[in-house]
């Protein structure tokens, strides 16, 4: 053994002299490594002194020129791209720089590599292992550089990238300026001209002025002449100008007496004239022309057919009897007029084979006493509820007759018992709500709701005024949100 260990120490002395002679490192240290699991080499982390990365720094700035973009002007847009230009430029210099010192990190690496080659066939026993845990990690370093290169030429790439684009966005931004001081002389002297113009029309304005002061007298005595002659004429005549006011008032007032006075002739021959046309008819109708009540068709002698053998169609008619509106569903002898029937006649028509019988209410379909202001309280409202039967569910007779509450608010309808809610739908073009049009004497107190397409009701209010007034204001929250509620196409 003593024998043995001098040998080793002076040949491990040959072999280093050499390598530390030809390799200048830039610490004078080893780094600092660890092997983790499956043999991995472990960096320990470091302190960052060289600040962001190239990457970050590009990102950077490409962030602060958009958020900028809207503040800035045309000319300090320019010069903010001459100015990352020149920092492009500098950050490829540096990257050249890089360049060479990963060349410089290769040939050391290799260099460390060969020697210790050299010392692992002199080495033995655990010296040798360390020699070549030592030879490994140089290698994982190799590895290491490798990428770093990988990741260099990528950022090359990238500024590359970015001074072309810069380059282009400099020359854009001069031809902006350009292009804009240009417009700003064309604005410049067009704004001298119309200064020129302003000039040259006060000048104008003011020899106007100048010839209108020495007119002035004349024109000042000819106005005082007019007006003195006025005043004479109005002294000698005052009471037939008065006369003529006080007629003209009374023939305004007669015009507009005749004119409400032809209103109702008109109306009253057209009631007249229904009249006679249904006392020639074989039919008439019965009950009054109000809202609550119900009509009915039924045979004047027992010449005429039997309704059971008529086909039977209710319409709407215009006060003026210009436009004529068939009544979906009405096709029964009863019908119970609804609030869209105000203002309006009632036309029936019977056809039995191939002939046509027609009857018209004699007047226009009145309101009910009180439903106006009944249903400005409800409006007053946000939402307003109705004790309502279910009669029909779905075109079948409902089995159960406890009592709902019906909901009529500004944005949707909702039938309820208690916690159980049967229906609640938004207003939409798919809901329907109506009068029911069938024969019953309940027809007046129904109505028919159609919340969405494949669900359907038949409600009985309490009463008829409940029911109009439930409709009237169905349709003013659904006509504020831009639908419109009519009938069925087809009802049974």
């Amino acid at each position: 053994m003593t024998k043995i260990v001098p040998e080793i120490e002076q040949s491990m002395e040959k072999v280093i002299l050499p390598v530390s002679v030809d390799v200048s490192f830039a610490s004078n240290h080893f780094p600092k490594y660890k092997l983790g699991p499956d043999n991995q080499i472990l960096e320990e982390p470091k302190e960052d002194n060289k600040g962001p990365s190239l990457k970050e720094v590009v990102d950077q700035e490409t962030m602060q020129l958009s958020d900028q973009h809207k503040r800035l002007s045309v000319r300090d847009l320019a010069s903010k791209f001459d100015k990352n230009l020149a920092a492009a430029a500098k950050l490829t210099e540096e990257a050249k720089l890089r360049d060479t010192a990963s060349l410089e990190g290769h040939v050391l690496l290799k260099k460390l590599r060969d020697a210790l080659e050299s010392l692992r066939g002199r080495m033995t026993g655990r010296n040798k292992e360390d020699v070549e845990k030592a030879i490994s990690m140089v290698e994982a370093l190799a590895v290491k550089l490798t990428q770093k290169e990988g990741e260099l030429i990528q950022e090359k790439f990238e500024v590359k990238k970015l001074t072309g684009f810069l380059k282009q966005a400099s020359e854009d931004a001069k031809k902006l300026v350009n292009q804009e001081k240009s417009f700003a002389c064309a604005e410049i002297e067009s704004a001298r001209a119309v200064v020129q113009r302003f000039g040259e029309a006060l000048e104008e304005e003011e020899r106007n002025a100048q010839i209108s002061k020495d007119q002035d007298p004349d024109v000042e005595k000819l106005i005082e002449e007019v007006q003195e002659a006025r005043r004479i004429k109005l002294l000698h005549q005052p009471s037939k100008v008065m006369d003529m006011e006080h007629e003209l008032r009374a023939l305004r007032a007669q015009i507009r007496d005749k004119s409400i006075f032809s209103v109702k002739l008109q109306r009253e021959v057209a009631i007249s004239k229904r009249a006679e046309e249904n006392k020639s008819s074989l039919y008439v109708l019965d009950g009054s022309e109000t809202l609550g009540s119900i009509l009915q068709l039924r045979p004047r002698s027992n010449s005429a057919v039997s309704l059971s053998k008529c086909s039977i169609q209710w319409h709407r008619l215009s006060a003026d009897g210009s436009q004529k509106e068939v009544i979906s569903g009405a096709n029964k002898s009863m019908y119970a007029p609804e609030p869209f029937d105000v203002g309006r006649f009632l036309q029936v028509d019977a056809v039995s084979n191939g002939q046509k019988f027609t009857v018209t209410t004699s007047g226009a379909i009145h309101s009910a006493a009180g439903l106006g202001s009944y249903v400005e309280t409800l409006l007053r409202k946000s939402s307003s509820e109705f004790n309502v039967v279910i009669s029909q569910m779905n075109g079948q007779d409902h089995p159960s007759h406890s009592v709902h509450v019906f909901n009529v608010g500004k944005m949707r309808i909702k039938l309820c018992r208690g916690w159980i809610t049967k229906a609640r739908e938004i207003y939409s073009t798919s809901m329907q709500l109506c009068g029911v049009r069938s024969d019953g004497t309940a027809a007046a107190k129904q109505l028919f709701w159609q919340p969405r397409k494949g669900l359907s009701f038949v409600l009985t209010f309490d009463s008829d005024r409940e029911r109009n007034a439930a409709a009237m204001l169905a349709r003013k929250y659904a006509f504020d949100c831009n639908v419109i509620l009519a009938g069925p196409e087809d009802q049974v």
